[in-house]
């Protein structure tokens, strides 16, 4: 197989664990479409109980949990990961995943001088700074070859929880501690289903089926990613364009993926399920591998 490699990766500072304060941004009077990109404050949200328990305090560290033995990562998967961010190393029993965190597509989120730059077209808040800012960080993930099913699941934490196809992390249903998200934190998210934050650009939900989406899944059968456990996720979709439903809690299933060569393994999915609204997150729920934390 072709790997695709990148000359250089930067390891950047620690992930911080939550998508912090929202506050007014300075380049807020440019990122406008039809109406006024307005701010928020977390502080006028009203209260939600959170749908599970999350770990109180900062980004959590996880634990190696027993499994069964599971069958070989497909290596075509990483083919679908972008070259400019990501490098994917393989070591015996081990896969390396690095990557800037930074994505191919376009979004509001890039400083307005980047070609990727584009006003907003699905939000109407933003949150403040900018991909390419200082608040960017690179990450590291490194999984078994061979992932199995753990002999317990393990509840996400705050945080990087994946990587993405673009290089962008994957982030869970929450927006701090014991903070789900809801629908003013969901008005910041591009169509891309990110923003940023104080770990950088970072995705919470699905994409949106828009004209300017042209890379990533919605509704579909594409790789979205790869969890910390070392299990791929893909969109909501089977490979021959229906919904599977023998998910469990986390969308996980045996079945037969666009990269098995007809071989069935073990892999997530977008749950098709709308968290409230229109939104849809990419991982709600918990890991059912051994997950490894992303540095």
């Amino acid at each position: 197989m072709k790997l695709k490699i990148v000359t250089t990766v930067i390891l950047g500072a620690m992930v911080l664990c939550s998508c912090g304060k929202l506050v007014t941004s300075e380049n807020q009077d440019k990122a406008k479409k039809s109406n006024t990109i307005e701010t928020i404050n977390r502080d006028e949200r009203s209260p939600r109980e959170p749908r599970m328990e999350r770990p109180e305090g900062g980004r959590r560290k996880y634990e190696p949990v027993e499994t069964a033995q599971g069958k070989l990562t497909p290596l075509t998967a990483f083919d679908e990961f972008n070259p400019n961010s990501v490098t994917v190393s393989f070591d015996g029993s081990e896969i390396t995943i690095e990557s800037t965190g930074l994505p191919n597509h376009t979004t509001p989120y890039w400083q307005e001088t980047d070609s990727l730059y584009i006003k907003p077209v699905v939000a109407v808040a933003q949150t403040p700074g900018r991909i390419g800012s200082h608040r960017d960080r690179s990450f590291m993930l490194t999984v078994s070859s061979a992932p199995g099913l753990a002999v317990k699941s393990t509840t996400t934490g705050l945080g990087p929880i994946g990587i993405s196809v673009t290089g962008a992390p994957i982030f869970n249903d929450s927006e701090g501690p014991n903070r789900p998200l809801e629908e003013k934190i969901a008005e910041t998210f591009d169509y891309a289903g990110g923003h940023v934050g104080p770990s950088g650009y970072h995705y919470h939900s699905e994409s949106m089926g828009v004209p300017e989406n042209t890379i990533l899944s919605h509704d579909d059968e594409k790789l979205v990613g790869i969890m910390a456990d070392g299990f791929l996720i893909y969109g909501r979709k089977e490979p021959d364009g229906s919904y599977p439903n023998d998910l469990d809690k986390s969308g996980g299933h045996f079945g037969v993926t666009p990269h098995s060569n007809g071989e069935t393994n073990y892999h997530y999915h977008i749950i098709n399920e709308y968290y409230f609204g229109n939104l849809i997150v990419l991982f709600g729920g918990e890991f059912m591998g051994s997950p490894n934390n992303i540095m």
